[in-house]
């Protein structure tokens, strides 16, 4: 349950992502610098985290050890997750991108294949868990009823450029995120892993932020604020409490899918933000009908993991 409670608080901070990055481009900024920007404040926060907790050397020692993995898993579980967030605000409101995100929750279960354990000698290959999958599907028919009644306005290029990019973000960010644990196998903590990701994705931040200086040139004083909220909310708060929830269950794919399932609640806070600091208007019925689906999906999966807990002890 402390877990599924970490989840939670994580998307109420990760919601502020889809919020701003709409809020930035109806401003006129980039998506190149919302994505990129975001990184670079990410970074000094970071250092100071993990030098205060004296975690520097471990985590040098780690990258230098496997480098490749390191820059691959960190590409994948970072930028092809938010590169095409941001990218995808451009093209549909904050409703749109955070509700067709919550396709993680499904990624997330579908993934288990690609990972083994170790009991003794033996390796096993992990199974899909078909009842985290099916609670999944309740939270994910939660999401499409909240889409219903915005359905007819979704245009082809909305559809293509506003969709599919969220859902390859859906499977990058489980993705690289379980492959960093495996390859870290406990040995750094949450802070750690945090941090040498976001210095192994740079290269990539770097060279996205060097494209929109010669083709959209610098970016406003609000977009870089705004960045800075994000990279602080998102990047650095939401991004650690969710790694340390799914760190705490990585050997068990039930409680993990339900760890990651949370992320389906930032829908309801998007929808709050967006009502607050965008004025967007009161979800109609369908809506409201879709989020109390959420709510009751969650819990199921809360009861669910308070089970495999109880049999984990016997």
């Amino acid at each position: 349950m402390k877990e599924i409670a970490l989840g939670i608080l994580a998307a109420l901070f990760f919601a502020v992502t889809f919020i701003l990055n709409r809020s930035m481009d109806l401003d006129g900024g980039s998506w190149l610098w919302s994505a990129s920007l975001r990184y670079f404040f990410m970074l000094p926060f970071l250092i100071l985290i993990v030098y205060w907790r004296k975690g520097w050397k471990p985590l040098a020692h780690e990258m230098k050890s496997q480098p490749s993995r390191w820059i691959l898993w960190s590409f994948v579980g970072f930028v092809l997750f938010y590169a095409p967030l941001t990218f995808a605000a451009s093209y549909g409101p904050g409703w749109l991108i955070s509700g067709t995100w919550q396709f993680t929750i499904i990624a997330g279960v579908l993934l288990a294949p690609l990972f083994v354990i170790k009991i003794g000698n033996q390796t096993i290959r992990q199974k899909i868990p078909l009842l985290s999958l099916f609670i999944s599907c309740v939270i994910l028919l939660g999401i499409v009823l909240i889409h219903v009644p915005h359905a007819q306005s979704v245009t082809i290029e909305t559809l293509l450029l506003g969709i599919l990019p969220v859902i390859l973000a859906a499977f990058a960010y489980p993705l690289g995120n379980r492959k960093m644990m495996d390859v870290v196998g406990g040995r750094l903590d949450t802070y750690q892993r945090v941090l040498g990701m976001t210095i192994a994705s740079l290269p990539a931040w770097i060279l996205l932020a060097i494209y929109a200086l010669f083709t959209v040139g610098l970016p406003s004083m609000s977009q870089t604020i705004q960045s800075l909220i994000v990279a602080l909310s998102s990047g650095v708060i939401a991004t650690v409490l969710f790694f340390i929830a799914t760190d705490r269950v990585r050997e068990d794919q039930g409680k993990l899918a339900a760890v990651e399932a949370t992320q389906s609640t930032e829908v309801l806070f998007v929808i709050i933000g967006e009502m607050i600091l965008l004025s967007i208007p009161l979800p109609d019925t369908f809506a409201l009908i879709g989020i109390a689906i959420i709510i009751i999906g969650m819990l199921f999966h809360s009861f669910h993991t308070v089970q495999l807990a109880k049999k984990s002890q016997l």
